[in-house]
């Protein structure tokens, strides 16, 4: 039996391919542990279809883990190594207001604050080293950083074809701070582009602690129940082994939207519709892609949430509006949805579990479209 699990913010969803058809199970998800609300619906699909775990040969896994924190913002505790002088790259970006229309609309605010930017005495250029790494100094620099930071980000000029100072650098930070994840951009995203390649290096070190603690959970989790190890969405549309995705936490980004673009496609397909519009809304973002041909266009980056991706990924546009998303007003009293989303707990109002904050789903109801 081949097994795919989703979690989404709100609902965590089971889907077993049996040799007598497809079992599906539905539970909700458990904020706190996502892995339990796994294990719940793997429990509830299996139960259904009269299985045991054992009987499972494959287990493959999309998410909204790192999709969710970086919608919201909730992101790890992150430092940023850059070429001296370079350090507030993710802060200016490019000149392109995120709507031509409205001069008053921002972009996000940095990932990395000013105290996290850390000035790497070195410079490369296209032909190689101009100015030598000063490890002395680095090291420094590295002790003044404060205890909180889980995860940091190493771009540096032209590291993307010399990545020697990048590699030094990380082996600098990893001696000085055992424990902390470190994201060299040669290694996550070696293109060129100064700007795309930081603030994707930004989002891969920001995201990788959340993602490793999680997929550790699910592993364990996974072995106790006796299931395999699971595999997981990339952004892509391929799958990765949990250890390769929990390194590199801006590879499933858009991870559970990527297996709702391609699954659509496939069925729009099937039922004799090759060219659709595909859209997955979920808890907390809604998800729209093109299929052309059965198949969801790819392309080499683009923005997810106001940030830069300068990644493989199926082209799938994503915007904080699900059906958890809760409405509110903002400073000059005009009405706004999302980003932030009551989740699975304690979820719409109108669920019954304690939430008071109206959302999309309350408004659903309370205009008739769904059933009291």
């Amino acid at each position: 039996m081949l097994l795919g699990v989703d979690v989404g913010g709100t609902f965590t969803d089971a889907v077993l391919l049996t040799p007598d058809g497809v079992v599906t199970a539905k539970a909700p998800t458990t904020p706190d542990d996502q892995s339990a609300g796994v294990i719940a619906a793997v429990e509830a699909a299996l139960a259904r279809a009269g299985a045991e775990a054992r009987a499972v040969e494959r287990f493959v896994h999309g998410m909204t883990v790192g999709t969710n924190a970086l919608l919201e913002g909730k992101t790890a505790p992150t430092a940023l190594l850059a070429t001296e002088g370079f350090t507030d790259i993710e802060e200016l970006g490019r000149q392109a207001r995120p709507e031509l229309y409205r001069l008053c609309a921002a972009h996000p605010p940095p990932l990395v604050p000013p105290q996290r930017r850390v000035p790497v005495p070195e410079r490369c250029g296209p032909d190689g080293v101009l100015r030598p790494l000063d490890e002395q100094a680095l090291a420094e620099r590295l002790a003044a950083l404060d205890d909180d930071v889980e995860a940091v980000a190493v771009c540096l000029l032209w590291g993307f074809r010399h990545p020697e100072h990048e590699r030094r650098a990380a082996e600098l930070v990893r001696a000085q701070r055992p424990g902390v994840h470190v994201s060299t951009s040669h290694e996550t995203a070696g293109v060129f582009r100064e700007y795309e390649r930081c603030a994707t290096t930004i989002v891969d070190a920001a995201l990788s602690p959340l993602l490793r603690r999680y997929l550790a959970r699910l592993a364990e989790r996974a072995r106790e129940a006796g299931l395999p190890e699971p595999e997981v969405m990339l952004s892509g549309g391929g799958v990765a082994d949990a250890p390769t995705a929990a390194r590199h936490g801006s590879w499933t980004v858009l991870s559970g939207p990527a297996g709702g673009a391609v699954g659509a496609a496939r069925l729009a397909a099937r039922a004799g519709a090759p060219d659709a519009v595909c859209l997955d809304m979920g808890g907390t973002s809604c998800d729209v892609s093109l299929a052309r041909g059965g198949r969801v266009a790819t392309t080499g980056g683009r923005d997810v949430g106001g940030r830069a991706l300068a990644l493989p990924l199926l082209d799938v546009h994503t915007v904080g509006a699900g059906g958890g998303s809760v409405a509110w007003r903002d400073t000059g009293g005009a009405l706004r949805v999302g980003p932030r989303s009551a989740g699975a707990v304690p979820g719409p109002a109108c669920y019954g579990r304690g939430g008071t904050a109206p959302t999309v789903t309350d408004a659903n109801l309370l205009l008739g479209y769904l059933d009291p």
